[in-house]
């Protein structure tokens, strides 16, 4: 993951004084353009990294090579353990681990909670990318002070509320944002495009001693997953379709027993059968629904429709 490689990267410029993308890419088993590109992600993030063109230039961190970490000021640290902090690789925790120890003790805090304040997710509900909303950065500030945050917020009917939470840390799915937090009600999750505004209290912030931020949203994705997948349906397709309707589908797709004459049978799910007829209808015959009778009713209504409307 890249994170095992931005924190493998540092410690190489920490051990060599200088280094190139060629000579990363080497070490690493990556190519020379995502090699220059993780050096740059450090930079962006605040590690003080740069280069240096030329013969004899290279990589090099500001103040020469290091055996550890107590050169770097609290923003940098905070900067590094942000980006490794999104990895979930037991091997990256382990190593965040021992760079801790690593760290003047006044950082520490801080580099431990900003470890834990990000995640990511790489499956998407239905929605491209996005560029991270500004105010994410206010969020993330408020999460490894500690802070409550004064949230306004508007929901999905367009209601805008004002609310005092706890930030418990911040999800990144596919590029659109979330914020786990902690409320009067209990865990909620809002998404960051939402937000209208974001003020840090000097108030502390509640969080709960045994959170940990990826099974929390574990937690969250599995509920959000029973909500919308309500609805499931048996088809019946060619074996060269199954891979383009489980991208339609992602994880409410699975894969059962072929049928008797060589067509791959899939179960897929949805939150209504309207959804399910709506993602299938393009597919024609191509597809079978076997069952439920709701979905196959949806499909014929979207068919007589269309004949209606384009038919001779």
């Amino acid at each position: 993951m890249r994170a095992d490689r931005l924190v493998a990267t540092l410690l190489l410029l920490q051990a060599r004084g200088r280094v190139t993308a060629a000579e990363v890419a080497a070490e690493l088993d990556v190519s020379v353009a995502t090699a220059r590109r993780d050096l740059e992600a450090l930079s962006t993030a605040g590690v003080p990294v740069y280069s240096q063109v030329g013969r004899g230039g290279g990589w090099s961190l500001v103040g020469g090579a290091r055996t550890d970490l107590t050169g770097l000021t609290a923003p940098e640290a905070r900067a590094l353990f942000l980006l490794a902090g999104q990895s979930v690789s037991p091997a990256v925790r382990s190593a965040l681990r021992k760079l801790t120890q690593a760290l003047p003790d006044p950082f520490r805090a801080d580099a431990v909670a900003a470890a834990g304040a990000v995640t990511a997710d790489l499956s998407r509900w239905g929605e491209a990318g996005r560029e991270r909303p500004a105010v994410a950065h206010v969020l993330e500030d408020a999460v490894v002070a500690r802070r409550k945050v004064s949230l306004g917020y508007e929901n999905r009917a367009h209601v805008l509320t004002t609310r005092l939470v706890d930030p418990w840390g911040l999800v990144d799915k596919d590029g659109v944002w979330y914020l786990v937090a902690g409320t009067e009600h209990g865990r909620r999750t809002f998404r960051v495009d939402r937000v209208t505004e974001a003020t840090v209290t000097g108030l502390a912030a509640s969080r709960p001693a045994d959170l940990e931020l990826s099974r929390e949203w574990d937690r969250v994705v599995e509920e959000v997953e029973q909500r919308r997948s309500g609805v499931s349906a048996t088809v019946l397709l060619a074996p060269r379709l199954v891979p383009v309707v489980r991208s339609q589908f992602g994880r409410h797709c699975e894969v059962l027993e072929d049928a008797d004459d060589g067509r791959a049978r899939l179960r897929v799910s949805a939150h209504l059968a309207l959804s399910i007829a709506e993602r299938l209808a393009g597919w024609g015959a191509a597809v079978e629904v076997v069952e439920p009778e709701p979905v196959r009713a949806e499909l014929a209504r979207l068919g007589a429709e269309l004949v209606e409307r384009y038919g001779p």
